[in-house]
C-alpha cells in the first residue's frame, strides 16, 4: 500500500479512501487526475487515500470483490461505497459533498455517545481492520490448500500401504509358480548327469516347464508396470509412442503367449480377426497391457470348461474395434460404469488376486490413444469388454 499525505490534523475524522490500480499507462493517469481533484480542495477536508496495487494486494481486492480496476472505495463513514469506470474523477467530484455530510453527521453522533477522552475505533481501526481482514483471507485460503494438500498425501500413504499389501499377497503365486518350474527343470537336469535311476523327463516337459516360468515372470513383471503408472495418479498424462502396428498379427501373438492357460482350464478360445484389417496408430507396448489385462481377467472369471472370444472389426473408416468377451459371471448392472474407476473392485472380487487398478490402466491407455473402451455384461451370461483404435493414414 501507498498512502498520501492526509489533509487534516485531525486523522481520526477524515474520509478513509482505498484507490485500486494496477500497472496500466490509463490507470496511472487517472490516479494523477484524483490527485489534483483532492490537492484542490479546502485543507479543512479531511481525507486519507490509500493507493493499492491490485498485482501485489489481491486479497483486498477479493476482499472488496472488485471486477475491474481503477475503483475507489470510500470505506469510512459507512456504509461502504464503490466507484469505478472511467469517469472516476466526474464520480468523485459528484459523491464528494454527501461523503463530507455523511463524515460530518457520524462525527457528531461518535461525540455525543462517547466521552471527550474516547476516540471512536471504528474511525481509528476502519483501514486497519479492512487489511487484518484480507490477510484473514489469505490466511484461510493457504489453510485450505494446505488441507487438500494433507488429504492427497494421506491418500497417497494410503495406497502405498496398499502397494505392500499387494506385493506381499499378489507376487507370491507367481513366484511360487515360477520357482517350481525351474527347480524341477534343475533338479531333472542334475538326475540326468549323475545318471540316477529316475523316470527320464521328456523334452517336451522340460519346454513346458520353462514356458510356465516365463509366464509367470512375465505376470510379475505386468503387476509391477500397473503399479508404477498407476502410482503416478490418473490426473498425471499418460506418455505413448505410437507407430504403425498390424493389429490381427499382434493379437495372434499375444493370445499365442496364453496357450498353457488356456489348456490349463480347458478353456476354448474362438477368433474372429481377418487378415485385411488395416493397420493402427498406436503405442505397442501400451496396447499389449490392455489386451493381457483384459484377458487375465477372462481367464480368471471363465469358469473351467469356458469360452473366451476375441473378435476384430473394421467398425468405421477411422476406427478399429477389438472385442475380448469372457463366459464368466458378468458384471452387476449399477458397477458397469464403476469398473473403470481407480483401485475399484466388486466385492465378489476381494477374495481374488489382484488390485483394482487394471481396467482403470486400461481406461487411460485407450483414450490416450484417443479411442473409447466399454463393456457389455450380463449376469451370469459373460461379459464383453471392447475398445477403438485409430486406424493409421500412410
Amino acid at each position: 500500500m501507498q498512502v498520501f499525505p492526509e489533509k487534516s490534523t485531525n486523522p481520526e475524522a477524515c474520509l478513509q479512501l482505498l484507490l485500486f490500480a494496477d500497472q496500466r499507462p490509463s490507470s496511472k493517469e487517472q490516479i494523477g487526475e484524483i490527485r489534483q481533484f483532492l490537492e484542490k480542495l479546502n485543507c479543512e477536508e479531511a481525507y486519507e487515500l490509500q493507493v493499492i496495487d491490485v498485482s501485489q494486494q489481491p486479497y483486498l481486492a477479493e476482499y472488496f470483490k472488485l471486477v475491474a480496476t481503477p475503483a475507489l472505495v470510500k470505506i469510512f463513514p459507512e456504509p461502504r461505497h464503490t466507484l469505478a469506470g472511467s469517469d472516476l474523477v466526474a464520480q468523485l467530484e459528484h459523491w464528494w459533498p454527501r461523503w463530507q455530510r455523511a463524515l460530518e453527521e457520524c462525527c457528531c453522533l461518535d461525540q455525543k455517545s462517547l466521552p471527550k477522552a474516547s476516540k471512536s475505533p471504528q474511525i481509528a481501526n476502519s483501514v486497519t481492520s479492512v487489511a487484518y481482514v484480507a490477510e484473514l483471507i489469505k490466511l484461510s485460503d493457504e489453510v485450505f490448500r494446505l488441507k487438500q494438500e494433507k488429504e492427497q498425501l494421506l491418500q497417497q500413504l494410503s495406497f502405498k500401504d496398499r502397494i505392500i499389501e499387494i506385493l506381499a499377497h499378489d507376487l507370491r503365486s507367481p513366484l511360487t509358480a515360477a520357482s517350481l518350474a525351474l527347480e524341477t527343470l534343475l533338479a531333472s537336469t542334475q538326475n540326468s548327469r549323475q545318471e540316477k535311476e529316475s523316470p527320464q523327463v521328456t523334452q517336451a516337459f522340460k519346454e513346458r516347464l520353462v514356458q510356465q516360468a516365463r509366464n509367470q515372470i512375465r505376470t510379475i513383471n505386468r503387476m509391477i508396470t500397473d503399479i508404477l503408472q498407476t502410482a503416478t495418479g490418473p490426473s498425471s498424462k499418460l506418455l505413448i509412442q505410437p507407430s504403425q502396428l498390424d493389429l490381427a498379427h499382434f493379437c495372434q501373438e499375444i493370445l499365442g503367449e496364453f496357450s498353457v492357460q488356456l489348456q490349463g482350464k480347458s478353456l476354448q478360445l474362438k477368433t474372429d480377426i481377418p487378415n485385411d484389417i488395416p493397420l493402427v496408430y498406436a503405442d505397442p507396448e501400451r496396447i499389449r497391457q490392455v489386451i493381457v489385462n483384459l484377458l487375465d481377467n477372462a481367464l480368471k472369471y471363465t469358469p473351467k470348461g469356458g469360452t473366451l472370444q476375441v473378435s476384430i472389426l473394421h467398425r468405421t473408416t477411422q476406427k478399429i474395434q477389438v472385442s475380448i468377451c469372457d463366459s464368466g459371471p458378468g458384471i452387476p448392472e449399477e458397477n458397469r460404469d464403476r469398473i473403470f474407476q481407480d483401485r475399484f473392485r466388486l466385492e465378489r472380487d476381494e477374495s481374488h488376486d489382484g488390485y483394482g487398478i487394471g481396467l482403470s490402466l486400461c481406461q487411460r491407455i485407450i483414450r490416450a490413444h484417443y479411442g473409447q473402451i466399454w463393456v457389455d455384461s450380463s449376469l451370469n451370461q459373460g461379459s464383453c469388454f471392447h475398445f477403438t483404435l485409430p486406424v493409421f493414414h500412410y
